[in-house]
């Protein structure tokens, strides 16, 4: 064999490196499987007795369809044991994330994805929860009343949140089972019985996470039950010798043996006697080279970059990370990881923290050391669920972000009410998520009077502001390019506040009152949206029971662009009243009329033969 190889042969012999190893990873579920199935069959009575228990709190969750005052649809309803299964249908006493469908990613709020997103990481939400005892998992079953299917993901955490003494070894969070999303026709209740692998600890923090994006209607789970021992269970000889951890790829490469170390050391070697001759890719351009990288993940590319000098440059060129996707790797990711990345993200635009930094796996020293380096060109972060975030880290955002555009601050319910000051020095902002945050009315007032550049805002479930007719009014004034609106839960605001924002946010496509009971159609608010919002394309007025005929067939005259409709819980809309929205509104596509009840089955047979393209949702409790 030559002692020269041609780079293009390296590169080559490193992809089909790579492919060898996710043939294996694919071949190794199946053994482990395999393996598993030998083992259940084969298992006598267990040496230790298992534990079942359920959920004993609900300790962190991206979403939740319900109040932060209430119990109804909120999380915390899966602390304990079942308050509706076996019983199916639409119960407030279940666990409903906020959204479903495809519906939030095709409304006008909707954010663009990021680039090189790994396409097996698919989760929208999560919820975590602690139990009484630390077991070694054997099971773990999810009780779904209500369009079940929605599941993906089960995680457990080596942590004990209940330990009085946290030890000093770092937690870790393992998979215990994964899927794709997949259709689930029916939409009774069942238990959702995993299959799942062992783990190497004992736990007593298990997380859900969820993608339901393939529902027809809103997900609901009533409680979750941990089966395991006290004791570390003993493993057959055959599944001993499957290393059941092994989510690390690096487990797997010493099964290779010397043979593909052996070529390993063959290719270094040639590598380096070849100095600068990097073969045929010395001939080819360098943007070329850079369009090809694009397509691998953020893992992939800091493997390839240890292969040599020409890959390294490549790999390490700021260019490859203008967009930089940091949550698929949430359980993971520290400050050590933010160091790595930090000399190679100067001129990242597009940030995704969300999920992240949970048990001190970041620090604040940490993120703000990140973002003095590389916070000078972003226009987009993503910090839903970062409960690392304090007013420290908002104040440097403010000062390291001066052309921060996108800043989404979602669920982060553990920051301080003074830190959102800071978001006010922020004047080029379009888009402000601060849904499920402790954001008070003098600071978001001070938010609406400087960022004026606002397209979209939201403030669902934000229960400390005291009066939103005054956030409204100063909506109105100051955010006159304002296309979208969330007050999904806003309890105060009335028809005053409504008229100064249909009066001055001509251009809004989307607004969310839902659950919003201050609001009476008797005032005349609806009609005045209808009037002056002509661009409608999002209309939530969930739960006002106030909603009328009047009403919606103002929609029909004047909000023709109308796509999504949501009257859940009306008593005054009728089937006629519907049939002429139907036919005015050609690009309806959302209709939902649930517990509408002038509404029933067979007027929404009716109207679905008619207009066989639009989903006209119809909940039900039995």
């Amino acid at each position: 064999m030559s002692p020269v190889f041609p780079m293009l042969t390296v590169l080559t012999m490193f992809y089909y490196m790579c492919l060898r190893r996710r043939a294996r990873t694919a071949t190794r579920g199946e053994m482990m499987n395999n393996h598993r199935t030998i083992e259940s069959n084969s298992r006598t009575c267990p040496l230790n007795a298992e534990v079942v228990q359920y959920a004993k709190e609900v300790v962190d969750f991206s979403s939740h369809y319900g109040s932060e005052n209430s119990m109804s649809y909120t999380m915390w309803n899966l602390a304990g044991v079942p308050n509706v299964f076996p019983s199916s249908g639409d119960f407030t006493q279940t666990a409903v994330f906020r959204t479903y469908g495809m519906w939030w990613d095709q409304c006008p709020s909707a954010s663009l994805p990021f680039k090189r997103t790994p396409p097996n990481f698919q989760s929208q939400d999560y919820v975590e929860l602690t139990f009484e005892q630390q077991v070694y998992p054997t099971a773990v079953h999810v009780l779904e009343t209500y369009h079940p299917g929605a599941v993906i993901r089960i995680l457990a955490c080596s942590a004990n949140p209940y330990s009085p003494s946290p030890t000093a070894e770092v937690s870790r969070w393992e998979i215990l089972w994964s899927e794709r999303p997949t259709k689930v026709n029916a939409s009774q209740a069942r238990q959702f019985k995993p299959c799942i692998k062992q783990i190497n600890f004992p736990t007593n923090l298990i997380r859900l996470e969820v993608n339901s994006s393939l529902l027809d209607y809103y997900t609901e789970l009533d409680a979750v039950v941990l089966h395991g021992t006290k004791d570390k269970p003993e493993l057959s000889l055959k599944t001993s010798l499957i290393d059941m951890n092994g989510l690390e790829e690096d487990a797997y490469e010493k099964k290779d043996g010397c043979r593909m170390d052996n070529l390993n050391k063959k290719f270094i070697s040639a590598i380096l006697r070849e100095g600068p001759n990097n073969g045929y890719f010395d001939q080819l351009p360098y943007e070329l080279i850079q369009m090809i990288l694009n397509h691998l993940t953020l893992p992939d590319l800091c493997r390839l970059a240890q292969t040599c000098k020409l890959l390294n440059q490549h790999c390490c060129d700021p260019l490859q990370y203008i967009h930089l996707n940091l949550q698929p790797y949430w359980a993971k990711l520290n400050d050590a990881s933010l160091g790595f990345l930090q000399a190679r993200c100067t001129l990242v635009q597009w940030l995704n923290l969300s999920w992240t930094g949970s048990r001190g796996f970041i620090s604040v020293m940490g993120f703000s050391r990140f973002l003095k380096v590389c916070g000078s060109e972003l226009v987009r972060l993503e910090l839903s669920c970062s409960h690392f975030l304090n007013e420290t880290c908002l104040e440097v955002i403010s000062e390291m972000c001066p052309s921060l555009q996108d800043l989404n601050l979602s669920s982060c319910d553990k920051l301080p009410p003074q830190a959102f000051n800071h978001i006010a020095k922020l004047c080029s902002l379009k888009r402000l998520v601060l849904y499920r945050t402790k954001v008070e009315q003098t600071a978001l007032l001070s938010i609406l009077n400087f960022c004026s550049e606002l397209q979209h805002l939201s403030l669902g479930s934000c229960v400390m502001i005291e009066d939103y007719d005054v956030i409204a009014s100063m909506i109105g004034a100051k955010c006159k390019k304002l296309r979208t609106l969330d007050l999904w839960r806003c309890r105060n605001i009335t028809e005053n506040g409504i008229a100064e924002l249909a009066s001055g946010c001509p251009l809004l496509e989307e607004l969310d009152l839902g659950w919003c009971p201050t609001l009476q159609s008797s005032a005349g608010c609806f009609t005045r949206l209808a009037r002056q919002l002509p661009n409608l394309q999002k209309l939530f007025l969930t739960a006002n029971r106030s909603v009328c005929d009047i009403d919606i067939e103002e929609l029909a005259c004047h909000c023709t662009r109308l796509q999504q409709l949501d009257i859940l819980g009306t008593r005054m809309v009728s089937p006629a009243s519907l049939r002429k929205l139907l036919e005015s509104c050609k690009d309806l596509s959302l209709l939902d009329v649930s517990f509408c009840s002038q509404i029933d089955n067979r007027a929404v047979l009716e109207l679905n033969a008619s207009f066989p393209k639009v989903f006209i949702k119809k909940s039900f409790t039995h």
